[in-house]
């Protein structure tokens, strides 16, 4: 039987950024209690101490729907599987859809928790109300760990971007040759250099001796630097672009040094985690995509069957075809993180592997885009990732099978 069949007591939860609203009915329908809550420990209390009560009066166990929204449902959410609750995740898109087709009178944030009531009591029931609320399943402490770790790794990274995008334009606009003796604006040694002293426009008489002592800068990039003296020239601009260009460069420094620590936790991390380590041995996938997956997949029990997993990590296009049109559409119930570190690792992956490169190559001859030639690859190599988790077991190179089976 069902688990949503049997007599439960049903909590649902509309997250808000400081006052949460909360619903409690039975699983047979009818509302038992309504209440909102502020988004502190009281608040929280207050919550525990009201399902406790309604619990003590009717001896069923109990199911919490919530949303999950940019994080506002922490640390609710993990308070909530530490009572032994079962926590259930809001999809806000198929919900979205419920409430097109079955609107309510009015809305209301207490309105919208009688609507998640109503999914517990139907998603057995109506096609359209399945799936809307998604179980949290326990996930190994290393799994949750990365995914904290590798999320905070790529928000320093777009902003390592983001600068180095700022500062390219404002050197090329004050002082194009300089920018022309580096190779790439985040070389440590161009960093120290640029931030060496606190006017922009001294490093132009640096002595030898000085630019020796500057981090990173030996004879080779002694000469590099020399030689830009003899030339060097700043436009106009500099007096008051020059400052923000050493603020963007210390900023920048700050970021590399805090990656390269996170990158240091995660490979901790990564030795803990089973489904990194498997992840890792497929060639060119690297530590940090292994690591971000296995922090976005967490366990392999949220996902009923192979092709739900291939849609979540974004590698399984959807059907779309209209009269003699056929084509394919992006789901939109996609974990965007998972599929950027499989789309960067499928082409690494391509280098290593001449059978996929030779795959990916004839999906460009029959008149697929690089991305869509990327994800088709992708695809097969999901229904891999699927089968190692599944059975424990790392990647296995089709050379390897040849050499033991000859």
């Amino acid at each position: 039987m069902n688990i949503h069949n049997l007599a439960h007591l049903q909590v649902a939860v509309d997250i808000g950024s400081h006052e949460h609203y909360v619903a409690i009915g039975l699983s047979e329908g009818g509302i038992l209690d309504e209440f909102s809550i502020t988004h502190t420990p009281a608040g929280f209390q207050y919550f525990f101490s009201r399902i406790k009560l309604q619990e003590h009066l009717y001896n069923r166990p109990v199911d919490v729907a919530m949303e999950g929204y940019n994080g506002w449902a922490r640390p609710l959410d993990s308070q909530i599987q530490s009572h032994g609750y079962q926590l259930y995740n809001v999809n806000n898109l198929k919900l979205a859809r419920f409430k097109e087709i079955f609107p309510a009178p009015a809305k209301s944030d207490l309105v919208d928790t009688h609507k998640m009531l109503e999914l517990f009591q139907l998603q057995d029931h109506l096609p359209l109300a399945k799936g809307v609320l998604q179980a949290v399943l326990p996930v190994p402490d290393a799994n949750r760990r990365l995914k904290r770790l590798t999320r905070r790794r790529r928000q320093l990274t777009n902003e390592k971007v983001a600068l180095q995008n700022r500062i390219q334009p404002d050197l090329q606009a004050t002082c194009p040759t300089l920018l022309e003796i580096t190779g790439s604006i985040d070389n440590l040694w161009f960093l120290h250099f640029l931030t060496c002293r606190d006017d922009l426009t001294k490093l132009m008489r640096l002595q030898t001796k000085s630019l020796l002592a500057i981090q990173g800068v030996g004879r080779k990039y002694l000469n590099l630097i020399l030689d830009w003296q003899k030339q060097a020239e700043f436009s106009n601009e500099i007096e008051e672009v020059g400052p923000m260009i050493q603020e963007d460069a210390r900023r920048l420094l700050a970021l590399m040094a805090s990656i390269k620590t996170m990158d240091a936790k995660i490979d901790s991390q990564i030795q803990k985690s089973a489904y990194a380590q498997h992840i890792d041995s497929i060639p060119g996938f690297g530590l940090v995509c292994s690591a971000e997956l296995a922090g976005e997949i967490g366990t392999l029990d949220r996902f009923p069957k192979q092709s739900s997993f291939s849609i979540y990590i974004g590698m399984a296009p959807l059907d779309n075809q209209s009269g003699g049109y056929q084509g394919t559409k992006s789901p939109k119930h996609v974990n965007t993180r998972a599929r950027k570190a499989m789309m960067t690792a499928v082409c690494r992956h391509m280098a290593y592997v001449p059978e996929s490169r030779a795959y990916y190559d004839k999906k460009r001859s029959e008149g697929k885009t690089h991305n869509n030639a990327v994800r088709a690859l992708g695809r097969h190599i999901s229904r891999v990732i699927w089968s190692m988790l599944r059975h424990d077991r790392d990647y296995i190179e089709l050379a390897s099978i040849n050499e033991k089976t000859a």
